[in-house]
């Protein structure tokens, strides 16, 4: 018992290290992670429970295939939501000729957007709750995905920078303009702010 409360407490790095070792270690980086990606997976593709379990098995499939080249100046969290992230584009491409409504976390986004954007905390949530994921489901895919990390996933320029292979600075211009897409969504669709 000893065993796993010192494994459960070790780094991700340190997890890495052993499954490559032995692959059972390999459980105590899905237990660390699967709710955290199953989550992004959800904000980001909208994808329904079982949807999102069988993305989340290909995610795991892929980080535990290709944990050899884990890039150790890179922290695990970022290289396995790269990794989520580039299962969800390529999901995205093949269901892209059947387009399906994304459901999102909506009182998430709701509070996340509402402390950044200073709207007004005396609007009716339940107005701006029942528009948000609309809201959402209209932006560009890029747009959208820079706000699910920065805003719902709390990840940190550098974090995002890491996850999507783009420059710093490129994020940070990706964030801005996904919050000017954000507003002006908002203004089309007749949402007060």
């Amino acid at each position: 018992m000893s065993d796993i409360v010192n494994k459960e407490n070790l780094s991700d790095e340190q997890l890495v290290e052993l499954t490559l070792e032995n692959q059972e270690d390999f459980l105590y980086l899905i237990n660390r992670y699967e709710a955290k990606l199953a989550r992004y997976i959800k904000r980001i593709a909208g994808l329904g429970k079982e949807d999102t379990e069988d993305l989340l098995q290909e995610v795991f499939i892929k980080i535990y295939q290709n944990i050899n080249n884990f890039d150790k100046d890179l922290k695990f969290s970022s290289w396995a939501y790269r990794i989520t992230h580039n299962e969800v584009i390529d999901n995205y491409r093949k269901k892209q000729s059947r387009p399906q409504e994304m459901t999102f976390d909506a009182e998430n986004i709701l509070n996340n957007i509402i402390s950044e954007f200073n709207i007004s905390k005396e609007l009716d949530h339940k107005y701006l709750q029942a528009n948000i994921s609309q809201v959402l489901n209209s932006l560009d895919l890029k747009y959208r995905e820079v706000l699910v990390l920065k805003f719902l996933e709390e990840k940190e320029y550098k974090e995002i920078s890491d996850i999507l292979k783009k420059p710093m600075g490129t994020v940070a211009t990706l964030i801005s303009r996904a919050k000017k897409q954000f507003l002006q969504k908002m203004k089309e669709q007749e949402i007060k702010l």
